[in-house]
């Protein structure tokens, strides 16, 4: 999964691609690297980020997906919101995934909205409000909290018919640098091996801040990483530097 993010404050690359045309050639960069999935986000989640509205999102989507989907058809595209909203604007656009940090939580109508469009709906652990989702919380067991909440949003999505559901523990949301490395290490164990597991550890703050470095300069930590995750099972990579994450996908497929 290639991240192609429409905002013009994110930490990393902010304002390269919130442009139709940027996006565009961007999302043929991704897949010419070797992604599957364009995860297309128009909001920024990181620390102290401007929060926008439904209507704001969709503004700066604009026709981006359409034209990545007339552009390249054989693109999977996730849709990274956490509001209802936009899920309907992407749908009626052609997306085919939704990529929810929230797990439902931000917005009471999202599972609802799942179920209509009957889209694969990515589930994030993550604290229970926007304004807190990056408060450091340490939990006595973080691999169990992590189960644990799927467990319950997961038993609510299929009480609805959302049968297609793909986990996401929730990498540099609210959590301590040790409880995400005990994350790293407890992979096989998170969500049971009933649904894909998602790791997106690109560019996060636990691996380049205890380093000293930058979040660009991480890629050979963060490679060493998705092997490890990839040898525990994980299904989905979501990354900014697609063609190092193929390069450690085919030598996790030599090893086995």
């Amino acid at each position: 999964m290639g991240i192609l993010n429409l905002t013009p404050d994110s930490f990393s690359d902010g304002g390269k691609f919130n442009n139709e045309k940027q996006a565009l050639v961007h999302a043929g960069k991704l897949l010419a690297e070797g992604a599957e999935i364009i995860d297309i986000g128009p909001q920024s989640t990181r620390p102290n980020a401007e929060f926008l509205t439904s209507e704001e999102e969709i503004g700066r989507i604009g026709n981006i997906i359409s034209q990545i989907k007339k552009e390249f058809p054989e693109a999977l595209i996730s849709l990274d919101t956490f509001y209802a909203e936009t899920v309907k604007f992407g749908f009626n656009e052609g997306i085919d995934m939704i990529n929810d940090i929230s797990g439902g939580q931000y917005d009471d109508k999202m599972f609802d909205t799942a179920a209509e469009t009957r889209l694969p709906y990515i589930l994030m652990h993550v604290n229970p409000s926007y304004k807190t989702m990056h408060d450091k919380i340490r939990f006595e067991d973080i691999t169990l909290e992590v189960n644990r909440y799927f467990s319950e949003k997961v038993s609510k999505l299929l009480e609805k018919g959302v049968n297609d559901v793909i986990l996401d523990p929730g990498f540099g949301f609210g959590k301590t640098v040790d409880d995400q490395m005990k994350m790293i290490n407890e992979v096989e164990y998170l969500g049971w091996g009933r649904f894909p597991l998602l790791i997106g550890i690109s560019r996060k703050s636990f691996i380049y801040k205890p380093l000293g470095k930058s979040p660009l300069d991480i890629n050979e930590e963060t490679q060493k990483l998705h092997l490890k995750v990839l040898e525990q099972g994980a299904k989905i990579l979501r990354v900014h530097e697609v063609a190092e994450a193929k390069e450690t996908l085919m030598q996790f497929l030599r090893k086995k």
